[in-house]
């Protein structure tokens, strides 16, 4: 029996359009429209304008908008004004794990204060045991005596972090098995890789 090509395998995946600046919301909208399941994750800020201060929504990953889409009928997205292009090697789009765009969705939906955070590749891998990301897995990190978690899309290299409690956190080794380690080494050693 022959292996199946990466497209065969499953149909639908997430993929990420690269868009014009300041058109995720319209792309978003109108990828929605077109019947695609899309993901435009967003976070609050609050802007200073010359009479007020006002909170406004910004895209987490500015430039990209998420399409879950089985990536042979990709062309009504390219359409779409705005578009870019797919994020890919070439003219092949490359799919984001499901675990991934899933931390993500798990960060929005908790709640919890969210922010933009600049892409990981070394630091304390740690599993939330407790809270409402119990089971999503990121770096711990600490910025002005608060702990983040942060949960990162590979392909972009970009991520995302999430304000949690100290005690919701259990460190994990390579393998990504959790550590049983007194959780003020855990802690050092993610604000060591901040």
């Amino acid at each position: 029996m022959e292996p199946e090509s990466p497209f065969e395998m499953s149909a639908e995946r997430w993929f990420a359009l690269s868009v014009k600046s300041r058109c995720e919301k319209i792309v978003s909208t109108i990828a929605r429209n077109k019947g695609f399941e899309e993901f435009l994750p967003l976070y609050k800020r609050r802007q200073r304008w010359s009479d007020r201060m006002k909170s406004v929504e910004f895209p987490l990953f500015p430039g990209y908008v998420f399409c879950r889409l089985d990536p042979l009928h990709r062309l009504p997205l390219l359409t779409i004004p705005g578009v870019l292009q797919f994020v890919g090697i070439g003219k092949t789009p490359v799919a984001i794990d499901d675990e991934e765009i899933g931390a993500i969705q798990s960060a929005l939906s908790s709640g919890l204060s969210t922010e933009p955070w600049p892409y990981l590749e070394v630091g304390q891998r740690v599993r939330l045991e407790d809270g409402p990301l119990a089971g999503v897995e990121g770096l711990l990190v600490e910025v002005r005596k608060r702990y983040r978690v942060v949960v990162s899309v590979t392909l972009l290299k970009r991520s995302v972090a999430v304000e949690i409690d100290r005690e919701w956190v259990a460190p994990l080794d390579d393998r990504g098995r959790t550590m049983m380690i007194p959780i003020k080494r855990a802690l050092a050693a993610g604000a060591r890789a901040s």
